[in-house]
Order: structure tokens, then C-alpha cells, then sequence
């Protein structure tokens, strides 16, 4: 027979053990699971990410619309009006911004070119265009680096304001203050920083993979993307390098207007227009 005094001595260790567990738990910060559904804060470092729960309604952001206004950020603009915000990420220039801009202005479509340095340097007339024929040129950085793994604020400015010169000294006008981090990469740090500079940072709420130039999309396989996941008040991202772009934006954007929507600069986001 067991010993009723070690029995009596094994009930006192589990039990303090299970306090003491109990006590961990509590005081811990709570495992992911149990924070999945709280709303997501900005993070020390991420890509921009979105999830589409249904078709035709303003997807979500891996950070709210609400968090990033106060950083004077969006992914999404007036989603009470049937209206689209038309980007165009410029890395380089090899051929298809022309025939998208004579889309634009066929139907007097305002849109932003989210340019680098090397589009400033290889391609200043078409630069020049997209200011003369009204559009908005935002800062897409210099150089294109990861901007999340730069956390000094005068590197971070640098990257900016020498996108600021190259363009003001290529066109004579001021570059706009909206920028975009370059592949989505961002940080809570970043966007504190953009604000501090003036900027207003500008992610996206509807994109496809358009940017991979040895392996362009069909036509259909386009539409097929940016038809049904439409919505009031999107952030369209679209690349300039996109041969299929060029090809369909006319059509794309007949298609949009066809089904109510008309086009807005990024001056006329809510809380800037």
C-alpha cells in the first residue's frame, strides 16, 4: 500500500506546480492564437500583404486603414463613392509608359508614377510628360532598397530627398510629397519617418503580378484579376513595365467606367482633398 503522508506530500508539489503554471500563463503575453482576431497594429517590419474575403468589397490590410492614419498613410481611399485611384510603380523605362499615357489622357484619367532614380536618369522626357500632362510624380526612393531595414532617419531622408533634386533639376518642378515603399517593404519606423518629412505614404488595395517581364500575363488572365476584385475607392497599383498593361489599360479602363467608376488624383484621398 501507498504511503498516505507521500500521497498527501505529491498533492501539495502538483498543486503549487499547477499555481505556479497558472501564474505564467496570466502574467505572460498571450500565445497568437488567441490575438489572431484583434485588430493588427503596425509592425516593426513587414511586407504590405492584403486578403480578399469577398469579391467586389474593399479587401483587408495587414494593418487597418484606421492605424495607418495616423502615420498619414493609405491603402484605401473614399470607399462611400464608386470612385479609383490609378498608380503606376516606375522602376525603368523600356517602352510601355507612353502608350499607358495616352491611355490615361484618352480618357482624362489622372493617375501617380511612383518613379526611382534610374527612371529620372534613363527617361527625363517621359518624366517631364507625366508633370506636363497633370499627373502626380510621387518618390518610389532613389534606389529601390528595402527601405524596412534602414532605421536612421537621415539615411531613410537621403533615399528621398535625392529623388527630390534629381527630379526637380530634370523637370523644374517640385517632386509631389506622396510616396510608396519600394516592394511593399515597410515599418512602423518608416512610416513615423515619412510623416516627419511630409509625406504622405501610399500603399495599394488592388494589384496583380504584372511585373515580371519574361513572364507577362494574357489579357484574360489580367481581367480576370482586376474586374471582379474591383471596389469603391481602390488604390490600384499597376507597373509601367508591363507590356500587357499598355496593351489593355484603354480597354481596362473603358470596362471600370462601364460599371460606374471614375478616376481621382491621390490629392482628393479623404483627409487631403
Amino acid at each position: 500500500m501507498s504511503n498516505p503522508n507521500r500521497r498527501g506530500a505529491m498533492a501539495l508539489v502538483s498543486a503549487s506546480l499547477c499555481l505556479v503554471l497558472a501564474a505564467l500563463f496570466y502574467f505572460a503575453d498571450p500565445p497568437q492564437s488567441l490575438t489572431a482576431s484583434a485588430p493588427a497594429a503596425v509592425p516593426a517590419a513587414a511586407d504590405w500583404g492584403l486578403s480578399f474575403p469577398t469579391e467586389g468589397e474593399s479587401p483587408v490590410g495587414n494593418v487597418s486603414a484606421e492605424d495607418l492614419a495616423q502615420y498619414n498613410a493609405y491603402y484605401l481611399g473614399d470607399t462611400s463613392q464608386k470612385v479609383l485611384y490609378l498608380t503606376f510603380d516606375c522602376g525603368y523605362e523600356n517602352g510601355y509608359t507612353e502608350a499607358i499615357l495616352d491611355a490615361l489622357k484618352k480618357h482624362s484619367a489622372p493617375a501617380a508614377f511612383f518613379v526611382v532614380g534610374h527612371m529620372v536618369e534613363s527617361a527625363p522626357d517621359i518624366v517631364r510628360r507625366m508633370a506636363e500632362e497633370g499627373h502626380i510624380v510621387g518618390n518610389h526612393t532613389f534606389h529601390h532598397p528595402d527601405m524596412s531595414s534602414i532605421s536612421d532617419l537621415t539615411s531613410f531622408q537621403k533615399e528621398l530627398t535625392d529623388l527630390e533634386t534629381l527630379y526637380q533639376e530634370t523637370t523644374g518642378r517640385p517632386l509631389s510629397k506622396f510616396y510608396r515603399p519600394p516592394q511593399g517593404k515597410y515599418s512602423e519606423e518608416n512610416l513615423k519617418q515619412a510623416q516627419q518629412l511630409g509625406y504622405t505614404t501610399v500603399f495599394w488595395s488592388l494589384a496583380y503580378v504584372d511585373w515580371n517581364t519574361d513572364a507577362q500575363p494574357s489579357a484574360e488572365e489580367a481581367y480576370a484579376k482586376l474586374l471582379p476584385r474591383i471596389h469603391d475607392g481602390a488604390i490600384v497599383l499597376l507597373h509601367s513595365t508591363s507590356a500587357t498593361n499598355a496593351a489593355i489599360l484603354d480597354d481596362l479602363l473603358t470596362k471600370w467606367e462601364e460599371m460606374g467608376y471614375t478616376f481621382a488624383p491621390l490629392t482628393q484621398l479623404p483627409g487631403l482633398s
